[in-house]
């Protein structure tokens, strides 16, 4: 029988499909940790260093164990990487039939009723979304998924995507025409016939939200359920757990009431005043929450009576809608679809007038177990009701698998401690396990931190970022990632640096983000600038890379309304919010941001760190000590040495042990 050590060896079936194959012991390690852990009906949480191919180490006991497994990660993106890529060289290494599905939210997946309703009527679409649907129809009749991520000529942003794809609340169900024909009801049946389902965290906490509101289920039984880049979930959790009422929903219920009126109500002239007059209090409600995006504490807001009188008014539009379709809903599946729609948005919007009603007058925020909080988003706004603590509720929802769970990522721990990540999703009592990086940080990288910089809340900043990155980029000749922590700081940093170095800039929000990163790739010595989003989930190897730069430390923004709830909440509790919460955040998002710098066994490069806490606040050592060691370099001649030793094709030797890697001074 096949253990993960003989699949992973020097001379083992991966090491003849994988051209300059090379072994790893921490990810033989890893594999055999996680083969233990199911083996004994165990969970495990457990981190790998970047290079440590934890893919290979979890999927190597998925197959041998021969049990149904979900792998869910955290993109649709990594999704495909596995299902299309990992999955079949793992399966033909080991040489065990494995039937395997992918399966992604119903978001992805072509709707053939609302195209064909589209077809019909396309009053409400623009030219250029009408002139693309019989391409849509063509590729609908060839495909055998429905997958729109094969349509490459509709833009993932596309206006008509949402037109051409159903949700929870707009679905026929069984009561579909075109149901036996539905892309996302055979997507769920091969699921449920696969060994290995691969999901993604949003699907999977979708899944858990249905379950508890006993609207049946998405995703199979299981035996197993592997969580990559596991250190995503628990902020997902929160938004999924949320009671959320948005502006989209509205808009999207009137659009599709008016598609069903024209085809099952005509004769009822009275139906598009109503909708009109609700469309407009959406409009209202919008406009009196200011044009910026924000999110914010919703009893800071409650208090203006325009603002709760432009929500009642709206209440009061959905009632007079939800009373006349209630009259009609019995003329078509439609109709009554609409209906069952205005029915719970009511509900929820009664449920957030009357919690709001309580709590007017409340000053402190975290009083309860929930918060309520409203977002402003480009047109839209969103009504959001979150719990501020989701471990129980997590390990409720679990439960309900009735399985064993393994949760990974490259960054779990904060100083090899698991504590925040286990208490954030309540699994205390689960073992954990931690591998460092394979690659030689202490030879292939080095660590810089500016001296004498501002404190990163004065106002000259940013402006001090960018004169001290300016040699270190003339140094390594570009071919860096200048990542920030905040949109104003990177639209700052982007006027300024224009003017101070000759090399190619590329700044998020000027493309795509996968246009940016291949423009990356293709452009010698580009410097890309980026906040979140670029700080994970980016490979990029090779000599494209050699150089990160990060503004400050990634803490969490001090007056999003849930972190504000959720910090007061500790507090009362007797916790200590910042050294429980902020801090492990923070060193959390850092690890993340600083995994971009090697991907590759020959890669090198620095790290610059402009943040003078590192080594003027007490908490400081908190983020090196969690961070691979590496050498310190104390000004520009160390890291023009360790830019030309390594291109002329020699290693870096550096001194080993704590001296050299604590020693900031």
């Amino acid at each position: 029988m096949q253990t993960p050590a003989d699949v992973l060896a020097d001379d083992g079936p991966l090491a003849v499909l994988i051209e300059g194959y090379a072994r790893r012991q921490q990810q033989i390690e890893m594999a055999q940790a996680i083969t233990a852990a199911l083996e004994n009906d165990e969970s495990l949480i457990c981190e790998a260093g970047t290079g440590t191919g934890k893919t290979f180490a979890y999927l190597i006991p998925a197959i041998l164990s021969g049990r149904k497994t979900l792998i869910s990660t955290a993109t649709k993106h990594l999704q495909d990487q596995l299902f299309q890529k990992d999955l079949p060289l793992v399966r033909s290494a080991i040489g065990v039939p494995v039937n395997v599905a992918l399966l992604k939210g119903r978001a992805n997946y072509l709707c053939l009723y609302r195209l064909s309703n589209l077809e019909a009527d396309g009053r409400f679409l623009s030219r250029h979304s009408l002139a693309r649907l019989p391409a849509v129809r063509q590729w609908s009749q060839q495909t055998q998924r429905g997958d729109l991520s094969e349509l490459t000529q509709l833009a993932e942003d596309s206006p008509l995507r949402p037109a051409l794809t159903s949700n929870t609340e707009n679905c026929l169900g069984q009561e579909c025409p075109d149901y036996d024909s539905c892309f996302v009801f055979k997507a769920r049946k091969r699921a449920a016939d696969a060994d290995i389902v691969v999901v993604n965290h949003h699907l999977f906490l979708s899944d858990m939200a249905l379950r508890e509101r006993g609207y049946g289920e998405l995703l199979p039984a299981v035996d197993t359920v592997i969580f990559d880049e596991a250190h995503q979930l628990a902020e997902l959790a929160a938004q999924f757990f949320s009671e959320t009422l948005s502006s989209y929903q509205f808009l999207d219920l009137l659009k599709d009431t008016r598609t069903a009126y024209f085809a099952e109500a005509a004769d009822l002239p009275e139906l598009p005043a109503h909708l009109e007059a609700l469309e407009k209090s959406v409009k209202d409600l919008r406009l009196l929450l200011g044009s910026k995006d924000q999110r914010t504490a919703w009893h800071v807001i409650a208090a203006r009576q325009d603002l709760m009188d432009a929500l009642v008014a709206l209440r009061d539009k959905a009632a007079a809608l939800h009373q006349l379709l209630e009259a009609f809903a019995q003329r078509g599946r439609a109709l009554d679809n609409c209906f069952k729609r205005i029915d719970g948005i009511l509900q929820m919007l009664d449920d957030f007038i009357s919690l709001t009603t309580l709590r007017v007058g409340q000053v402190e925020p975290g009083a309860d177990d929930y918060i309520q909080w409203v977002e402003t988003r480009g047109q839209g706004f969103l009504l959001h009701r979150t719990p501020l603590n989701i471990a129980h509720v997590f390990q409720q929802r679990l439960a309900d698998y009735d399985c064993r769970s393994v949760y990974t990522s490259a960054t779990l721990a904060v100083n090899a401690d698991f504590t925040h990540f286990a208490s954030q999703l309540g699994l205390d009592e689960v073992k954990t396990a931690l591998w460092h990086s394979p690659f030689d940080f202490a030879r292939q990288a080095m660590l810089y931190i500016p001296p004498a910089m501002p404190q990163p809340r004065e106002q000259n900043y940013t402006e001090q970022v960018i004169e001290r990155a300016v040699p270190i980029l003339e140094l390594s000749q570009g071919r860096a990632f200048m990542l920030f922590t905040s949109h104003r700081a990177l639209q700052e940093a982007a006027a300024l640096i224009k003017a101070r170095i000759d090399f190619p800039i590329l700044v998020q929000g000027a493309a795509p983000r996968s246009e940016l990163l291949e423009n990356f790739r293709n452009t010698h010595h580009a410097v890309l600038l980026g906040t979140s989003s670029f700080w994970e989930g980016v490979d990029v190897k090779g000599q494209a890379l050699s150089c990160v730069i990060i503004d400050k430390l990634p803490f969490a923004a001090p007056n999003d309304p849930v972190l504000q709830a959720r910090l007061k909440k500790m507090e009362d509790q007797g916790g200590k919010p910042f050294l429980e919460y902020q801090l492990p955040q923070a060193v959390i998002a850092l690890k993340q941001g600083i995994g971009r710098l090697l991907r590759d066994k020959n890669d090198y490069g620095v790290l610059m760190i402009c943040d003078p806490r590192l080594k003027t606040r007490a908490y400081g050592c908190i983020f090196l000590q969690s961070l691979p060691a590496m050498p310190y370099a104390r000004g520009l001649d160390d890291i023009a040495a360790f830019f030309a030793r390594f291109e002329a094709g020699h290693g870096l030797r550096v001194a080993q042990g704590s001296a050299a890697r604590f020693n900031y001074d």
